[in-house]
């Protein structure tokens, strides 16, 4: 199978952009589409390839920044909050060079324009909102070798093992499409509505579980694990791939290492968001937790 050697963290770059279009995939996702005049200078690594988005405070018309070199984190960690451009980590769904455009896939997590004002949080409602002409600012790869993709099965993998919820759909998707054929891949994912589902085109042999979630038991219940327990996994060396809520993430690397019995370093988990906690919770640890971003 294809596989690729960990380079070292390649330069980013800030780009402004502005929304060309939206549109509705799903009830629970909308797509959006940026365009750039600098946009030739952007590499997507494809994959899991993510970014920095920096959206603008509620009464600006775009994201404010005292310094975008090479102090930028630490000079935007000290910009008064209320007029700190908010930051979030997306993934590129695709890239488009005639023209120049990307496309990001925003999980609504119930923001809508009919939905509570206090639905989904900043990046949700605004992508909910979003029309075109809307301005944004992106730290995104200039080369597309970069340290901003986490999916990298080593020489030596037989298949590989994919869970998300509707938060990974883009990047499970971008990983699908670049597996090549020969490939054997187990995926599970969960949404919360049965037309969340999306055509997931991919050259490798997939295997795709839609779990869709309960409602009223979606507190005390993971589909993604209690389907994982009961799944007979196929023989040989796997690589896993794990995205989505926090604590299913975990719960998720625990049963594979450990009644699995798979390397903990074939296993790459990354949390996109956490039951309970708001954006801006998650962020204040993050940034309280790491001097500056990897990409940086």
């Amino acid at each position: 199978m294809t596989t690729t050697a960990a380079p070292a963290t390649a330069p980013f770059r800030f780009f402004d952009v502005q929304v060309v279009r939206t549109r509705r995939l799903s009830p629970s996702v909308v797509r959006v589409t940026f365009g750039g005049e600098r946009l030739a200078e952007l590499a997507s690594g494809g994959r899991d390839q993510r970014f920095k988005l920096f959206l603008p405070q509620p009464h600006q018309d775009r994201p404010v920044f005292h310094d975008t070199g090479d102090g930028w984190y630490t000079t935007w960690r000290a910009q008064d909050p209320a007029e700190r451009p908010l930051m979030r980590s997306y993934t590129i769904r695709e890239q488009r060079h005639e023209p120049r455009e990307f496309d990001v896939d925003f999980a609504l997590h119930g923001a809508g324009p009919e939905a509570s004002p206090s639905a989904g949080g900043p990046a949700s409602r605004w992508a909910a909102h979003a029309r075109p002409g809307d301005r944004l600012t992106v730290l995104a790869p200039a080369v597309e070798d970069n340290g901003g993709v986490d999916f990298r099965p080593p020489a030596g993998t037989d298949w590989i093992l994919i869970t998300g919820d509707e938060t990974a759909l883009p990047a499970i998707a971008g990983i699908l499409s670049w597996l090549s054929p020969g490939t054997h891949a187990k995926v599970w994912i969960e949404i919360a509505h049965e037309d969340d589902r999306q055509q997931l085109p991919s050259f490798a042999d997939t295997d795709i579980t839609w779990l869709v979630r309960d409602a009223a038991t979606a507190a005390r219940r993971e589909p993604v694990l209690d389907a994982l327990r009961a799944a007979e996994l196929p023989e040989g060396t796997p690589y896993a791939w794990i995205a989505g809520e926090s604590g299913t993430v975990k719960a998720v690397r625990r049963h594979l290492v450990r009644e699995r019995g798979i390397d903990r370093r074939a296993v790459k988990f990354t949390g996109y968001w956490r039951r309970g906690a708001s954006e801006e919770e998650l962020l204040a640890e993050l940034t309280a937790a790491a001097p500056a971003p990897e990409e940086d």
